[in-house]
């Protein structure tokens, strides 16, 4: 996700985007460890977008 596309969300929606990515890099994870995942980079670029909605959470918070 794009900064620009995150900040058009409500809290609500960034909330549940964050989870969502949450779950998936759990199950990115356990895809590389079988041996299952066909792009590494997904984890990376989902860790990043975790980033991205924590801090924009915050500065929306404060």
């Amino acid at each position: 996700m794009k900064k620009k596309e995150i900040k058009k969300l409500t809290n609500k929606q960034m909330i549940e985007n964050l989870d969502k990515l949450k779950k998936d890099l759990f199950n990115f994870r356990f895809q590389k460890i079988n041996g299952q995942i066909k792009s590494p980079a997904k984890i990376s670029q989902t860790k990043k977008n975790i980033a991205r909605l924590k801090t924009l959470i915050q500065v929306k918070n404060a």
